[in-house]
């Protein structure tokens, strides 16, 4: 199929690069016109592991192409996936302007039938708008247009293989006609007609993906739902961890144990800094507005955002604990993207970490494996380090905020040694209370015995 994807954001990119490697011919499109001058000359604007395989194998094969004018891409798709952004407004409710502005776009540019697809999180009731939209300010009574929820389930780190490899697919429409075309997009990944190209535990024999097929209320309900529940699971580990250190108990030990139970399971029982990225904080914010706005307590979920808030206040009492006064301190940090496997700052805890401590008179020196050069933008008093044992040089403390894989590899004994003090907060529960006194090292954490 010829497929137009507006939007080459984290959600955009990704999809539209994934579904030109199953085999459709997709353009992908930028009112950003940086990105698609970078795309263009074969860069790639954000880091997600996968898409350097993906994107220069389907534009070599002709699949994939990208134009610097998003009017230019309506009339090249039969499908359009919107993937724009959808960011807080004041009032916590969900800024839906660029979905009005490309939908107004498709509406007067369109000369043939089109399936109008929503990606972009949007909260319920969305659909509607974005059809009446289209059929407003449609200037061609003959050109008719469907319209379909299809809410991504991307992690950013793992967002490829999450999108060839689903444990589920959701699709919201209202014909069978559409259901019939979403079903023809997505049937290489149904029935796995395509070579993997990313290492995945799931490829290339795993199970084949549920098919949901619901309306398009309940699939923009499902997003909104799912991620909610998943703040509200971090929310609450960290609610159990707090009670944890009071007792002297292990958060590790209990998340464990609950975990077992499949009707809990194990992931995002994670404490530390809490939950941050562009999709838990502002879907939790949208999920209660709507709520509201209907009538509807979630005062639950009020609760996890709160709790999520005060992390960086724990944090920081825990360093002062040890440190007495940060004025004037060396601090190191390391880790600045919300999660490992990204460079992504939005809403990191990191970032909020760091703005604290400089508001009271601290000197950072901080290190990620990929998201200083966005960091550096936002945070022009920090020192950037070339890598983590510079940025513990003569530190007072080093910070752990970002849980990368390779910090736990380091030479834990050589950066000990060049510290002023061999100290860490550990936000992210990453490495080993018993090893790190072993180390020589004062360590806390979140939820475990010092």
């Amino acid at each position: 199929m010829k497929i137009s994807v507006i939007g080459t954001g984290y959600v955009g990119l990704v999809t539209g690069a994934c579904l030109a490697e199953i085999g459709h011919e997709v353009v992908c499109t930028d009112n950003d016109a940086e990105k698609i001058r970078i795309l263009e000359s074969g860069g790639i604007p954000i880091y997600e592991p996968g898409l350097e395989k993906v994107i220069p194998k389907a534009r070599k094969e002709g699949r994939l192409s990208f134009r610097a004018k998003p009017a230019d891409s309506v009339g090249a798709g039969d499908a359009i996936f919107i993937c724009v952004g959808t960011p807080p407004l004041p009032d916590g409710g969900a800024d839906l302007s660029a979905i009005d502005h490309v939908a107004r776009m498709i509406a007067t540019e369109a000369k043939s039938p089109k399936l109008v697809v929503e990606k972009s999180t949007v909260p319920a009731r969305t659909g509607e708008e974005l059809k009446r939209a289209l059929t407003v300010y449609g200037r061609n009574s003959q050109v008719k247009f469907r319209v379909a929820s299809n809410p991504e389930f991307l992690r950013e780190g793992t967002a490829v293989g999450d999108f060839l490899h689903p444990d589920r697919i959701v699709v919201g429409v209202e014909d069978e006609i559409a259901e019939r075309q979403m079903e023809e997009i997505y049937r290489p990944v149904i029935e796995k007609k395509f070579d993997c190209p990313v290492h995945d535990s799931k490829c290339p024999n795993g199970p084949s993906p549920t098919w949901l097929v619901t309306t398009i209320n309940s699939a923009e309900l499902i997003k909104h739902a799912s991620n909610s529940f998943l703040a509200l699971k971090i929310s609450y580990a960290n609610m159990v961890a707090d009670l944890a250190e009071k007792l002297g108990a292990d958060i590790g030990e209990v998340v464990r144990a609950m975990g077992l139970d499949p009707r809990i399971g194990s992931s995002f029982l994670s404490a530390g800094l809490g939950f941050g990225g562009f999709c838990l904080p502002k879907d939790l914010q949208a999920f209660v507005h709507l709520a509201e706005r209907s009538g509807v307590d979630f005062s639950m979920l009020k609760e996890a955002e709160k709790i999520n808030k005060k992390r960086i206040d724990h944090f920081v009492e825990k360093l002062k604990s040890m440190i007495w006064v940060v004025r004037g301190k060396r601090l190191g940090v390391l880790g600045l993207a919300f999660k490992p496997n990204t460079d992504d700052i939005r809403f990191a805890p990191a970032i909020d970490l760091v703005h604290r401590l400089i508001s009271e008179g601290a000197s950072i020196r901080a290190f990620d494996p990929e998201a200083m050069e966005k960091t550096k933008t936002i945070l022009p008093q920090v020192e950037f380090a070339k890598n983590a044992y510079e940025t513990a040089k003569d530190a007072e403390a080093l910070l752990i905020a970002t849980e990368w894989p390779e910090f736990r590899k380091l030479d834990w004994e050589k950066i000990r040694d060049s510290m002023a003090r061999p100290l860490i907060i550990d936000g992210r529960n990453l490495l080993s209370p018993a090893e790190m006194k072993n180390l020589g090292f004062e360590y806390r954490s979140f939820g475990r015995p010092d």
